[in-house]
């Protein structure tokens, strides 16, 4: 899948840092403004118009031509929040399906609850909109099959959002691993830690909530449980509408990988952890440890993952991929990739090579210049982000058709052992994948 209006990051200026073995590169380019078609802005509905809803579509109205002209959720706040910030003229509704019946919504960005993504995401695209959904973009395994093929149906343009996926860092660590950079790619390791409260999912419930201002009756899909504020606003704790550490935060990092490396997935799946701090009812763990094989493919050779997820811990930084090689390492991020080289010095220089022949193998060993150990990779201080750029990818395939960066299929390869962890981690067994068919071996 390539990356439509997206390019590779080019050569550029070297500057070297004080260690006389590491380089500054600053060669990571920032991407051009979408182009304004010619039929009218991109209108678009807002289903789910909590936290990362609204930066959705705040990020979504950076690009020249889009406009939202409608709104969905189920808490009446943030209906009124929404129509305060966009307008009190934009239509808003509790009930998505309406929201889909407007002839003036082209598309809609789904950031909802996980519950209600492949639900929504269906509905969507079937009625002939285009579709941002937020990652996951389901919430089991058992729904993908449905999700992709309403896609492949509908001939509409359909995008995940692991947003981090369009980001310079992943690009430019993917024509490094082509090139041969670290050498033969043998082991990856993901983490993620946080632990402020709201970075724990313990988010702040409005003081006006109750069965006046939330539509309970609309948000359960198995109507399990009477209103629950908890239930609702602090979702991600509770496997009826979250997908757990794995779910929020593994799927970012196996979407960075497999776009790395070109990967369709493991075949193998471990995981474990516990609830070891956050005791407040959650049904999920706060810690947890996932390990995975990766099968030899013609993409890339067997390698071996591991992820790790701690809510516990603020101290060890927010998100971090590491891939490591036969010749050396790179870590990832979103705006910087950096290089790191065994310290085994090349033997193979020619001059001494024939030298040595000459000699009869007697010649004196000499000193020699080093190439740089470490070399490191920055994006433009003007880069506008990967969540601008997964945007602009998307809105760009609206307007002029071709494909995008994360698209269905891609969300399931990257969501499934995601999702695939929790099985692993209740069921207290290994989990076997085929990444190929994508189905529970």
């Amino acid at each position: 899948m390539g990356l439509a209006g997206i390019s590779l990051a080019g050569s550029s200026q070297l500057i070297a840092s004080s260690n006389s073995n590491s380089l500054t590169v600053h060669s990571l380019k920032s991407t051009e403004p979408i182009p304004h078609g010619n039929d009218g802005p991109v209108r678009i509905g807002l289903i789910g118009a909590g936290g990362m809803g609204v930066e959705d579509a705040k990020t979504a109205l950076l690009h020249d031509g889009v406009v939202i002209t409608a709104v969905c959720d189920l808490y009446k706040g943030r209906i009124e929040a929404a129509q305060k910030r966009w307008g009190g003229n934009l239509f808003a509704t509790t009930d998505y399906k309406e929201l889909l019946k407007r002839s003036d919504v082209d598309a809609v960005i789904i950031g909802t609850p996980d519950h209600w993504h492949m639900p929504i995401t269906v509905d969507a695209l079937l009625s002939g909109k285009h579709v941002y959904v937020e990652k996951p973009m389901v919430h089991s395994v058992g729904e993908g099959m449905k999700l992709m093929e309403a896609w492949k149906k509908s001939g509409k343009i359909c995008m995940v959002g692991s947003q981090g996926l369009s980001s310079l860092g992943n690009e430019k660590a993917r024509e490094l691993l082509e090139s041969g950079a670290i050498g033969e790619l043998n082991y990856a390791e993901g983490f993620w830690a946080r632990m402020s409260p709201e970075g724990a999912w313990q988010y702040k419930i409005p003081e006006d909530a109750s069965t006046q201002t939330v539509d309970w009756g609309r948000y359960e899909i198995q109507k399990k449980h009477a209103y629950d504020p908890l239930r609702f606003f602090r979702w991600r704790n509770y496997l009826d509408y979250g997908t757990g550490m794995s779910g929020d935060l593994f799927v970012h990092l196996f979407s960075s990988l497999h776009f790395i490396t070109g990967s369709m997935g493991p075949n193998k799946i471990a995981a474990m952890g516990g609830l070891r701090y956050w005791k407040d009812g959650r049904d999920v763990p706060d810690v947890l440890l996932g390990m995975f094989d990766y099968p030899q493919a013609k993409e890339h050779p067997a390698f071996n993952l591991s992820l790790r997820c701690n809510f516990v811990d603020g101290t060890s930084g927010t998100t971090y991929l590491k891939l490591v090689g036969s010749k050396g390492s790179m870590d990832v991020k979103w705006e910087e990739v950096v290089v790191r080289l065994n310290a085994q010095a090349d033997e193979t220089d020619p001059f001494l090579a024939a030298k040595a022949k000459e000699s009869g193998g007697s010649v004196e060993k000499r000193a020699r210049i080093l190439p740089p150990r470490e070399m490191v990779y920055k994006a433009e201080s003007n880069w506008k982000g990967a969540h601008y750029d997964h945007f602009g990818n998307w809105l760009r395939a609206i307007r002029q058709g071709g494909t995008v960066v994360e698209d269905p299929v891609f969300g399931f390869r990257a969501c499934a052992p995601a999702l695939l962890c929790n099985d692993s981690y209740f069921k207290g067994s290994f989990i076997n994948w085929d990444p190929v068919a994508m189905k529970v071996v």
